[in-house]
C-alpha cells in the first residue's frame, strides 16, 4: 500500500508542476503501455436527488406535492452548478400494490390503473420538463409510461433534454415478482443518451442486482449508469459502487428520501470510490460531483483498467493455453 501512495503522490506531484490532468501525468510514468490512449478529456457535472415517494396516485393534491418537491430539488441542482438531475424512483408517484390492486388493499392483485390521475400526472411531467429548459438543466426523472389498454403501463425513466423535451425513455426490463404479475409491461432494450460528450445508461427498480446490465452498458461505452430506485435488498450504495468499479464507469445512485434509511443517492467513481452523498438524515437533498475523465478516480479505470478487460474478454490468453499433462491433471501433486 506504502509503494501504491508513493506512486500516486509522483503522479500528483508531476500534475501540479506541469498542469497537466492526472491521466495525462499517469501516462508518462508508464510509457510501456501504449496501449493506453488517454480518452479525450470530458467532464459534466451531475445531481443526485432523494426525494419523498408518495404511494397513491389517485391522490392528486400528493401528486402535486411531489412536483413542487421535485421542481425545488431542480433549482438546488443548478443552483449547485450541475447539467443534469437525477431521480429517485417513486420521485412523483410510486403506485403501491396494495393501493392499486383490484383486490385490495388486503391482498394484492391485478393492478387498477384506472385509480391512476392520468391528467394531473402528466401536468406534473410538463410542469418538470418546462423548468429543465428555464434552468438549461437536463434531467432524468422516473414515472408511470402510460400505453395502450388493456396493456399495463411501462415503469419508466423520463430524459428531460436541457430544452425540455423528451429525447428518450427507459423503461424497466427485469421487474421484480409482483411488478411483473401485477403491475407492468416489461421494458425490451438499453438506452443511452448523450449529454457535453459524456454518454449515459438507464437502469431502474430491483436491476442493481443483475450484474449483466451493467456489463451490457460497458460494451455501449457509456461514462455513467445512472440508477433510480423506491428501495431495494441489500447494501443498495455498495452494490453500486461495487458496478462502478467492475465496469470503470461512474455509477448515479438515486433512492428515496427517508429518514434513518441505511443508504443516501450519491454518487459512485470509476474506482469504486463514493464521490458524492446527499444529507445523511435522509431528508430531500441534492449531491453534485464533477464527472472527469482526467481526474486522479478516472484515470487509472478508464485509460487502464477498462481497455485491458476488454482486451482480456476478447480472448488474450486463448493462444497461450498449453498442452502439457501437469496442466490437465487436477490432482497432479505439489
Amino acid at each position: 500500500m506504502t509503494a501504491r501512495r508513493n506512486f500516486k503522490n509522483q503522479v500528483r506531484a508531476r500534475a501540479a508542476r506541469t498542469g497537466e490532468s492526472y491521466t495525462s501525468a499517469l501516462r508518462h510514468f508508464r510509457p510501456d503501455r501504449p496501449e493506453a490512449v488517454a480518452p479525450e478529456h470530458r467532464s459534466v457535472a451531475l445531481a443526485v436527488a432523494q426525494a419523498h415517494v408518495r404511494t397513491d396516485p389517485g391522490d392528486a393534491g400528493a401528486l402535486r406535492e411531489s412536483g413542487r418537491e421535485v421542481r425545488a430539488l431542480m433549482r438546488e441542482a443548478a443552483r449547485s452548478g450541475a447539467r443534469i438531475a437525477h431521480f429517485p424512483e417513486g420521485a412523483l408517484c410510486f403506485p403501491d400494490k396494495r393501493v392499486m390492486s383490484v383486490d385490495g388493499p388486503g391482498t394484492v392483485g391485478p393492478a387498477d390503473w384506472d385509480r391512476c390521475r392520468w391528467t394531473v400526472l402528466r401536468e406534473e411531467l410538463t410542469a418538470v420538463a418546462a423548468l429543465a429548459r428555464e434552468l438549461r438543466l437536463w434531467t432524468v426523472i422516473p414515472s408511470v409510461h402510460r400505453l395502450t389498454g388493456p396493456n399495463r403501463p411501462h415503469n419508466s425513466l423520463y430524459v428531460v433534454s436541457d430544452r425540455g423535451e423528451v429525447v428518450t425513455r427507459y423503461d424497466e426490463r427485469l421487474l421484480s415478482r409482483t411488478k411483473g404479475s401485477y403491475m407492468y409491461e416489461p421494458g425490451s432494450s438499453p438506452v443511452t443518451f448523450d449529454v457535453d460528450g459524456m454518454r449515459f445508461g438507464c437502469l431502474l427498480g430491483t436491476e442493481i442486482h443483475y450484474p449483466e446490465l451493467f456489463a451490457e452498458y460497458e460494451r455501449l461505452d457509456v461514462d455513467c449508469v445512472l440508477f433510480s430506485t423506491s428501495g431495494t435488498l441489500g447494501d443498495t450504495a455498495a452494490q453500486a459502487q461495487g458496478h462502478a468499479a467492475v465496469n470503470s464507469y461512474w455509477v448515479g445512485l438515486a433512492v428515496p428520501a427517508r429518514p434513518g434509511a441505511a443508504t443516501q443517492s450519491g454518487i459512485a467513481g470509476p474506482d469504486g470510490s463514493r464521490l458524492a452523498q446527499c444529507a445523511a438524515d435522509g431528508s430531500p437533498s441534492v449531491a453534485v460531483a464533477v464527472l472527469d475523465t482526467g481526474s486522479e478516480a478516472a484515470a487509472e479505470a478508464v485509460t487502464y483498467a477498462r481497455p485491458w478487460r476488454r482486451e482480456v474478454r476478447a480472448g488474450l490468453y486463448a493462444e497461450h493455453r498449453v498442452t502439457d499433462p501437469r496442466s490437465g491433471d487436477r490432482t497432479a501433486a505439489f
